[in-house]
């Protein structure tokens, strides 16, 4: 037995919650999980250079998961880090090491109390070569399940204790990292929770999805602290007059973070608006968004905390578009045109969406409606043909934050310019 983590307080893993939990997260136990599970851990690029702050891997089921830790990385770096007024005037992104690693313990630890509710965390580390559950038939062995040793922990100061001690079993490069911290948000949920989330009417597994990049229900479980394929505001009860309405459950509280989504393999635009996040999504309490353009995700943010909160910061306003590839996309979105042209057209309807999208070295190309969503966008700078699809994945992202930001402004500008007519 492992005398370290029995001092402190862990306890092997048991058979039947081994071959549990592996069907919940992945439809069977009877076969291996997919290899980047076992190989993908939480490591960012090189200290103090560009795009220090964004971890790194590639593109594999993980990515999901790693967008959403990357957002809460960028919230701890950009608003919640406390400094010095020496480092106060370094550029938060030009992370170092020692920035790097707190910024992704916070991002941990902050995740797991947001799915603990106030309540244990649930946390599991691999021992090195004592096995638990034999192999057979319903088990087929992984390498690392088998291996786990089960850890319940307070939120507080137990839980930034453990994982200080242990950061090095999510941060060194080759380890699974990514697949220890799914199982821990998913025994903190518990899994007759995670179950009912996910409608267990469908018998779907956690990471079941279309898409490579990995599921929407491990983007919800992080973020929202619940496991839940719907991202309407609060509940919606779906029926008809020959069945009893069932209820289903969206998101329940503002988020820190915000989700947008563009599935454009959506048969109708009917269907695809129902699949749009609600407003406790769209409009986090920071300017951070985790998104997923037909299946890729990434993460797009803002510097400024206000943007969200005083209408004046949505005149004009950059953000980055971030994706754990190792890309980078920024530009600007200027929506000051439109401004102008609400004040000679009060009359008319309000209910289009003008601005602009400038590339850092573009000039602004005029959107007509949001309908279209881009005329023509021009950015004038060389990348290599690999960026091209997080390039054209960006483009769709930053104007869902458009859209999101000047939605919440438009129906107050359209009230004042209204009075003031009427005067």
């Amino acid at each position: 037995m492992n005398k370290e983590f029995i001092t402190q307080g862990g306890l092997p893993i048991t058979s039947e919650l081994a071959t549990d939990l592996r069907n919940l997260i992945f439809g069977t136990a009877a076969i291996p999980m997919r290899a980047e599970w076992l190989q993908t851990s939480f490591v960012f690029g090189a200290p103090k250079e560009e795009l220090a702050y964004g971890l790194r891997s590639p593109r594999n089921a993980t990515r999901g998961l790693l967008s959403v830790v990357q957002g809460f990385v960028l919230k701890y770096l950009l608003f919640a880090r406390k400094t010095s007024r020496v480092a106060a005037l370094t550029d938060p992104l030009l992370a170092n090491a020692e920035m790097q690693r707190e910024a992704l313990f916070c991002a941990l630890v902050e995740i797991l109390r947001t799915i603990s509710d106030k309540g244990k965390v649930t946390m599991v580390l691999p021992s090195e070569d004592e096995v638990f559950v034999d192999h057979s038939a319903s088990y087929f062995h992984d390498s690392v399940t088998e291996k786990l040793y089960v850890f319940t922990l307070s939120p507080n100061e137990e839980l930034e204790h453990f994982m200080k001690r242990n950061f090095k079993y999510f941060s060194e490069e080759e380890t699974p990292g990514t697949l220890l911290f799914l199982y821990s948000a998913v025994l903190t949920r518990s899994m007759g929770k995670v179950r009912t989330d996910l409608d267990s009417s469908k018998s779907s597994p956690l990471t079941m999805s279309n898409h490579e990049e990995g599921s929407l229900m491990i983007v919800t479980l992080l973020l929202t602290g619940r496991a839940t394929p719907y991202i309407h505001n609060g509940v919606v009860n779906v029926g008809d007059e020959s069945s009893y309405a069932v209820p289903q459950y969206g998101v329940l509280k503002r988020c820190m973070i915000g989700l947008l989504l563009w599935d454009i393999e959506s048969s109708s635009a009917a269907v695809n608006q129902s699949r749009q996040p609600g407003s406790r999504l769209k409009t986090p309490n920071y300017p951070i968004w985790v998104t997923s353009c037909t299946g890729h995700y990434g993460v797009v943010f803002n510097r400024n905390p206000d943007l969200l909160r005083n209408y004046h910061a949505e005149s004009r306003f950059d953000v980055n578009y971030y994706s754990c590839s190792g890309h980078q996309i920024q530009m600007t979105i200027d929506n000051r045109t439109y401004n102008e042209q609400a004040f000679g057209h009060v009359g008319a309807a309000t209910n289009h969406t003008g601005g602009y999208l400038d590339g850092r070295e573009s000039q602004p190309e005029r959107m007509e409606k949001p309908a279209l969503l881009l005329l023509r966008l021009r950015v004038e700078v060389l990348l290599p043909v690999a960026v091209w699809v997080p390039l054209a994945a960006a483009v769709l992202v930053v104007l869902l934050v458009a859209l999101a930001v000047v939605a919440t402004w438009s129906p107050r500008r359209s009230q004042r310019s209204t009075r003031r007519c009427s005067v």
